[in-house]
């Protein structure tokens, strides 16, 4: 699949309300901007072109994620998408599903908990909120977190722009109670 561009965006927070943190909040995000192959044609029912070629841009994205958030390692993560006004959500859905994520979680050294996402069809200039949650357990409430993504070109009608989100951390100053990151045990990620 064409690629047309791959850009990052790096958030580094280090205090909030006046508190330093012991280790900043590093939230890296790597978009991929590709070319829609079903964008303007008629209802196609199969959409595992865009399914098969995920794996690879996946991939990609994902180790170039890892190497921004050098020192730390990634303990949360997101995904998100949006599609071009000349192709339909359910193209950048087929784009993010089960084999995407998997390429996420094997870039982070695993993963437990599903991979929250967020898609949506606009125009270029937009700005995307994509979730984040723990890797190992979606109930770890100091995790439930989130990135604005700004998309200044992208996507272009008959394109879709792809976005893998990673941070080291929870939010600094979590203080409103659940299950502890440190409490993580089992093959189901609970406690």
């Amino acid at each position: 699949m064409h690629i047309r561009k791959i850009f990052t965006q790096i958030e580094e927070t280090r205090s909030e309300a006046g508190q330093l943190a012991d280790e900043p909040l590093r939230k890296v995000a790597v978009i991929a901007v590709v070319k829609n192959p079903l964008a303007g044609k008629p209802y196609t029912e199969d959409l595992s072109e865009l399914t098969d070629a995920s794996v690879a841009i996946g991939r990609e994205m994902s180790k170039r994620a890892q190497e921004m958030m050098a020192p730390y390692k990634a303990v949360s993560y997101g995904k998100g998408g949006v599609v071009g006004l000349a192709g339909e959500q359910e193209h950048v859905v087929a784009m993010l599903t089960t084999v995407y994520g998997n390429e996420m979680r094997e870039a982070a050294g695993g993963g437990k908990a599903w991979i929250s996402s967020f898609t949506k069809r606009a125009a270029p200039g937009g700005i995307v909120e994509v979730p984040l949650a723990h890797k190992d357990a979606l109930y770890v409430r100091s995790h439930y977190d989130g990135m604005s993504i700004l998309l200044p070109d992208a996507p272009l009608p008959d394109e879709i722009a792809l976005i893998c989100v990673y941070a080291n951390r929870g939010r600094l100053n979590a203080r409103v109670g659940g299950i502890p990151a440190d409490s993580i045990t089992g093959e189901d990620g609970l406690v």
